[in-house]
């Protein structure tokens, strides 16, 4: 069994500290530090060593669903974020961007976490943005 070493970032903060994913016949089964990265210096947080865990989780979502009868089903994209939009163009035009709240993830890029709390701010015209680091 051959082991092969890929490199990349760890996805839990915004620190983005240099690892390895281990990858075995296809599934990724370990990480480790890159000692030559200049913001981790081959250090890794425990959520950075196990950062492999949740890759093959079998409670993963790995497909959009939707609510249908009171049961939630696989959909395509399309259909999950038009229903996604509808909702929220509703609860807008309804109650106003105070009506809605985002949750950022740490497994989102600094980048990315700007852009939500963009598009929550200048589009929803909502304040009501966190984000929680421990997820």
């Amino acid at each position: 069994m051959r082991i092969r070493q890929v490199p990349t970032v760890c996805c839990f903060c915004g620190c983005g500290c240099g690892l390895y994913l281990h990858v075995s016949e296809g599934r990724v089964v370990g990480a480790t530090p890159s000692r030559s990265h200049p913001v981790s210096k081959g250090n890794l947080c425990v959520k950075g060593w196990h950062v492999h865990e949740f890759i093959h989780d079998s409670s993963r979502l790995t497909r959009p669903l939707v609510r249908r009868d009171g049961e939630l089903v696989e959909a395509s994209w399309d259909e999950a974020l038009a229903r996604a939009a509808d909702g929220f163009r509703k609860v807008l035009a309804e109650q106003g961007g105070r009506a809605v709240g985002v949750l950022s993830s740490a497994k989102c890029s600094n980048e990315e976490n700007f852009l939500l709390q963009k598009l929550t701010r200048a589009v929803f015209q909502s304040n009501n943005i966190d984000h929680c680091a421990r997820l």
